[in-house]
């Protein structure tokens, strides 16, 4: 009886050594064809075209060509399941957002994945500042008059985004909650219509991307309250960050990052990190994203997943207070 679990044990140590070399030579010889980089939004977007800028990086770094391929739906969910069940070998890799990633499982009774356990987070490419603004002619010029002004409204303060469970829909709620503020969310189909009404001064309020409020802010066209990341935004130098306004630990910024599915062999997830933070520290690439409002944000496998990890316990209870649920 000891031989025949002897023999099993030498047999099951055998294929454990087996499978752990092969990933291991799979891994140094890697990539030896192209790389479909999933992006799960519809072509034109920051997300999308911050991905395309990787894609291209990635595919003189590696030596293979990385393909986006667009997979919308679902705000996101369906590209991102579909790399949640790929093959682990590296050949298959998701453009992750944290609207998708950290809000869509608090939102959807079902998205089709489990963040924390589907994916092996590669690296972070970086984050996207929010921004508060209003119409010119709006009362109140600061973050405080803001706040006293919509309590006293007897209907609130409306503020637009694009769209219920989005990351500014997100932040909007976390100011009402944190400071008791009286705004209404109008939820809009994309940001571009958002920042058309409240530019024409059909709503006061938009919070959005940074990206697409800079032009009318140096116009003159809107005006600035603050600005949602832990310091003030190169962009925008000027504007102060809530944190700066009275409100402590007020980040909220929205993300984007390259995940690969579970159980990738670690060799490729830090190859591709390796890589990835290469092409991040470029000045021209760093340049390129700014025009994005995405400040590049270089850094390891375990600092992105331990990020995802804490906005997905942090926008939880937001969340649930606020009642959303998907539209």
């Amino acid at each position: 009886m000891k031989k025949i679990l002897r023999r099993h044990w030498l047999q099951g140590a055998f294929i454990a050594t087996a499978i752990t070399f092969l990933a291991s030579a799979q891994a140094q010889n890697y990539p030896t064809k192209p790389i479909r980089l999933v992006v799960p939004f519809t072509p034109g977007g920051v997300t999308d075209t911050s991905g395309r800028l990787i894609a291209e990086q990635l595919s003189k770094r590696l030596g293979q060509q990385v393909i986006v391929d667009n997979k919308p739906g679902a705000s996101g969910n369906i590209g991102t399941q579909q790399v949640a069940t790929a093959e682990p070998d590296g050949y298959t890799l998701l453009l992750g957002f944290d609207g998708t990633l950290v809000i869509n499982p608090h939102v959807f009774p079902k998205t089709g994945f489990d963040t924390l356990k589907d994916f092996a987070p590669i690296g972070k490419i970086g984050d996207a500042v929010l921004i508060l603004v209003a119409h010119p002619n709006f009362a109140a010029k600061t973050l405080k008059d803001m706040i006293a002004l919509s309590k006293s409204e007897k209907g609130g303060l409306s503020y637009g985004t694009s769209g219920t469970g989005g990351t500014p829909h997100i932040a909007g709620e976390l100011l009402r909650q944190k400071t008791g503020a009286n705004l209404v969310h109008v939820p809009y189909k994309g940001g571009g219509q958002a920042m058309t009404d409240v530019l024409g001064g059909n709503i006061p309020l938009v919070y959005t991307a940074i990206a697409g409020a800079i032009p009318h802010v140096k116009a003159g066209k809107l005006l600035p309250i603050a600005v949602s990341s832990g310091k003030r935004a190169s962009s925008l130098p000027d504007v102060a960050t809530f944190i700066e306004n009275g409100l402590p630990d007020f980040e909220v910024n929205s993300w984007v990052g390259i995940l690969a599915p579970a159980k990738t062999p670690r060799a490729i997830i830090t190859r591709i990190n390796t890589e990835l933070n290469a092409i991040l520290s470029d000045p021209e690439v760093k340049e390129r994203l700014n025009g994005m409002g995405i400040t590049a944000s270089p850094g390891t496998a375990e600092s992105f997943s331990a990020e995802l990890s804490r906005d997905l316990a942090k926008y939880g209870p937001v969340v649930k207070a606020a009642g959303i649920k998907a539209e």
